[in-house]
């Protein structure tokens, strides 16, 4: 075992010390920081423009609704960046004005013969939405006004118009969870699917990569000569994974201790929406063990794939179809977010490289049956297995071939030359 944790080691250490490494994790935990700070960060972004209200040239034509315009604008919002400025000047004149830039936008107010209001709202901006958003809705209050006026209604029987449905969900099955629990297990579900998703793609490839690096620099063949290929393959599982999870809880801690160091009515809002305290405790085992399994799936599939090229640049080809296989159960899963009672997704969750990401969907959004998620277990224990025994026989041979690499036709060669 000596040389096994040699190679442990040094796939470790080896990987933590590149200055990629280092700076791909300075910069995740710098972005931390930065999203934890991004409320306080956009007030004050916001505090720069204050005092700096937009005006908004209005011809009416009817003569009506400048002033219950301005009036709803001033009650929605008295510090409204809205400055409502009435001009007499004709529309074709204001619109001079904007091409050439004097003005940003002006607005037109007009009642048909069904005392409907028609506006129209003219700027040069392509991305101008805001303003006549808050416009809009102000123009439907008045709307609602004129319509009240027209049929003689008091403002108590308008607002009694507007009065809200109590409607409510009853689901009396056995497997429903209430809305805020489904809530807060669809945002968990969705993180750990993109941790689970991004660390598979990400420590698969550098197991890929680091496999292919030392057969390209011939040093491959000094330490078969020393140690299996086999004890070669896990210790290169092994160690990149255990660093992959090192890098994982220091940016859970770094999370962490930004939101707690940078608590704001906004990070606490968040914070108490995402509580882990009515999240089933099994939700996060369940967590853990798919990562683990997902993982050691995949990185067995990177490292039979890297040995089967002799340079770095054909990695990327080489696993591409692991790559396609990740993204696909990422995809399904992310389907199954609306509604995770989907058929093709109990179908797909027993699929071993669909489970660690479909099979914890559902174990996290519904309360499955203890066999489901211990049944994708086992599958998944059972491809690692087999996969582990082809892999081995496939790495033995794999990383003492040399020369261009025609994808996954090498296997059968690598194959025959372990044999030898």
């Amino acid at each position: 075992m000596r040389e096994f944790w040699i190679i442990f080691k040094q796939a470790f250490l080896t990987k933590a010390r590149t200055k990629s490494f280092v700076i791909t994790t300075v910069l995740v935990i710098a972005g931390i920081f930065l999203l934890s700070n991004l409320p306080r960060i956009l007030d004050a972004i916001d505090g720069i423009g204050d005092g700096e209200n937009e005006t908004l040239e209005v011809y009416d034509a009817s003569g009506q609704l400048f002033d219950p315009l301005a009036a709803v604008v001033k009650a929605n919002d008295p510090d409204s960046y809205i400055e409502l400025e009435k001009t007499d000047e004709q529309p074709k004149a204001l619109e001079e004005k904007v091409r050439s830039e004097d003005i940003d936008s002006f607005l037109t107010l007009d009642l048909d013969k069904t005392n409907t209001i028609h506006a129209t709202y003219t700027t040069l901006s392509s991305i101008d939405t805001g303003l006549p958003d808050d416009v809009r809705n102000a123009l439907q209050t008045v709307q609602a006004g004129v319509k009240a006026d027209e049929l003689s209604l008091s403002s108590e029987q308008v607002d009694s118009l507007f009065t809200q449905v109590n409607f409510e969900t009853n689901n009396i099955s056995a497997t429903a969870k209430s809305e805020d629990e489904l809530n807060q297990a669809r945002i968990l579900v969705y993180v750990l699917m993109f941790v689970i998703y991004f660390a598979v793609i990400l420590y698969s490839g550098m197991i890929a990569t680091e496999v292919a690096t030392e057969k390209s620099s011939r040093v491959m063949e000094i330490l078969i000569s020393s140690v299996s290929p086999v004890k070669h393959m896990f210790a290169k599982v092994l160690g990149i994974g255990s660093l992959g999870i090192v890098q994982i809880v220091v940016y859970a801690i770094a999370g962490f201790i930004a939101f707690k160091t940078t608590a704001s009515e906004a990070t606490e809002g968040f914070a108490s929406f995402f509580s882990l305290s009515d999240i089933d405790p099994m939700t996060l085992v369940y967590a853990v063990i798919f990562f683990l399994l997902g993982y050691f799936l995949y990185a067995t599939l990177a490292a039979l794939l890297g040995s089967l090229v002799s340079r770095t640049e054909d990695v990327q080809q080489m696993i591409m179809p692991m790559t396609l296989l990740i993204v696909a159960a990422f995809i399904l899963a992310a389907s199954g977010l609306g509604n995770p009672e989907l058929g093709y997704l109990k179908y797909a969750s027993f699929f071993p490289f669909f489970t660690p990401l479909v099979m914890f969907l559902r174990v996290g959004m519904l309360d499955l049956p203890v066999w489901e998620p211990l049944l994708g277990i086992a599958i998944m224990l059972v491809t690692i297995f087999v996969l582990g025994w082809f892999g081995a026989r496939v790495y033995r041979g794999g990383v003492l071939m040399y020369g261009p690499s025609r994808s996954l036709k090498d296997i059968k060669k690598a194959i025959q030359l372990g044999k030898e």
